[in-house]
């Protein structure tokens, strides 16, 4: 290990608190060990670019630890009254350049873009057969896509601002490392052309509606990650097109409320656009176990319950689906938790959106795009440009899809501070534990006139909301890459 640790180049993918095991180190940076991937016997055909794909590409997504550190963080989950303590100190603000979860972001999308580059590099020395032509590409344009959404996802947490092209952006990793090669971080407009490239080229290759559905690579993911990337640096003209584009061609319709809970219990598609598949039994993280110990249910030893006034949101909005989808029907609801003297066991809100398969009580996919989404996307570039009436309009579409009685009202926004308030509750409730109310109230919530919104009730001690414009709304680099490599440039605060 501390040869491997000496040679670490770009990033330090060799860390215990991720999970990640030695061979999964060497295949991107100590090309001599034993037990790594050779490319001259394994990338001999396009069958075996393919297995390589799905076996160690796809494999590897996972967006777990992106999804529980922004819950945790904000105002998504209180402390369940299953709980140990873990991660108290991030749902306190304690995070440093030695925080295990957040090494895991980078850690985990970095193995993924590894992964890519090496698969780019052996399909290089693969000739297909005029047959397998059209197949050989869709692995190429689909490695591309993955590695611009690993890259997204990284600027995401990584960088403190995006909408600076000059600012601070992560490592640019293009091609398998080099020995003895290391590198500074990238300003955002080089990230940023490089997520462009793979996309422009994913998109001319792939189509909508990929063969196997929502779990591998179409023009939909395509078009989403896109949608999402411009959205979040501040071009909201592509953000428009690209959201829109995914609306009118995947296929797809918002997923009705007598539909809603099928969708979350994965035993249907609805609105999905891609999702990381999780079988019963098999690789993958367990997304069940980040709130629930053993299932989502009172008897489950719930670790975290959802956040106070989220439920409050969705409790007090009638026929609203979301209600019996996010929280469980065991729940112990006290309608006096402001004066419990234990809130965290009197007011036990169990967290049931991902209430597991069948036989497979703590595992579900991760839904990674859904159609709600450019909704929203679509409704911010209509604020931007100051079409208030257009924006309440796509917000009240999704509303009264979740609506299972009753109907969803128009909103009517006298100034784009109310619509961006608007736009970013219905992102807090609809997109509630998927990873995006971290970087929502990055963005947002200067604009909408918000901050994070915890109940007093919401931690065993004294409830604090983390200040808008705080540096903590960007990520620290992981100690193991600032010590093994000196050339990359701590985030500001750390």
């Amino acid at each position: 290990m501390n040869k491997i640790y000496k040679k670490a180049l770009v990033i330090a993918v060799c860390l215990s608190s991720v999970g990640f095991t030695l061979n999964s180190c060497k295949d991107a940076i100590d090309i001599e060990q034993p037990g790594l991937l050779d490319d001259a016997t394994l990338f001999t055909s396009v069958s075996n670019l393919n297995d390589y794909l799905v076996g160690s590409v796809y494999a590897n997504m996972d967006t777990n630890n992106d999804i529980y550190f922004s819950a945790v963080f904000t105002d998504e989950v209180k402390p369940g009254a299953g709980s140990g303590g873990q991660e108290y100190e991030i749902h306190r603000y304690f995070i440093d350049p030695t925080t295990g979860l957040t090494t895991g972001i980078w850690a985990q999308h970095y193995l993924v873009i590894n992964r890519v580059n090496r698969l780019l590099a052996g399909a290089e020395k693969v000739t297909p057969a005029p047959t397998e032509v059209a197949q050989y590409n869709s692995i190429i344009a689909q490695a591309r896509a993955i590695r611009a959404f690993c890259y997204l996802q990284l600027e995401t947490f990584f960088a403190p601002d995006m909408k600076d092209p000059n600012g601070l952006g992560v490592l640019l990793l293009k091609d398998v490392p080099v020995i003895d090669v290391k590198l500074p971080r990238s300003k955002n407009q080089d990230v940023y052309d490089f997520i462009n490239a793979d996309l422009d080229y994913a998109r001319g290759i792939l189509a909508y509606n990929a063969p196997a559905g929502r779990f591998y690579v179409d023009k939909g993911f395509v078009n989403a990650v896109s949608a999402r990337f411009n959205l979040y640096r501040g071009n909201t003209t592509l953000a428009k097109q690209y959201a829109q584009d995914v609306i009118s061609n995947a296929g797809l319709s918002l997923t009705a409320a007598s539909a809603y809970p099928t969708m979350w219990n994965d035993t249907a598609r609805g609105e999905i656009i891609f999702a990381l598949n999780r079988l019963a039994t098999g690789n993958g993280s367990s997304i069940g176990t980040r709130w629930n110990t053993n299932s989502s249910s009172i008897t489950g030893n719930p670790m975290w319950a959802l956040g106070r006034n989220l439920f409050n949101i969705i409790n007090t909005t009638p026929g609203d689906v979301r209600r019996s989808v996010y929280v469980d029907p065991s729940s112990i609801i006290d309608p006096n938790y402001l004066t419990s003297t234990s809130p965290r066991d009197t007011d036990q809100l169990v967290v049931d959106k991902y209430p597991g398969k069948t036989s497979a009580a703590t595992r579900n996919d991760l839904k990674v795009f859904r159609l709600s989404e450019m909704y929203f996307i679509l409704a911010e570039c209509e604020t931007a440009a100051n079409n208030f009436a257009g924006a309440a309009t796509l917000i009240q579409q999704v509303r009264a899809k979740r609506y299972s009685s009753g109907t969803a009202p128009l909103p009517v926004y006298a100034s784009s501070a109310a619509a961006y308030a608007d736009i970013l509750k219905e992102r807090r409730v609809d997109l509630a534990l998927e990873g995006h109310r971290y970087i929502d109230l990055k963005r947002l919530a200067v604009a909408a006139g918000v901050t994070m919104d915890r109940n007093q009730t919401d931690d065993v001690v004294t409830v604090t909301n983390l200040p808008n414009n705080s540096y903590k709304y960007t990520l620290p680099i992981p100690v193991q890459e600032i010590n093994l490599n000196p050339q990359v440039q701590q985030n500001p605060g750390y």
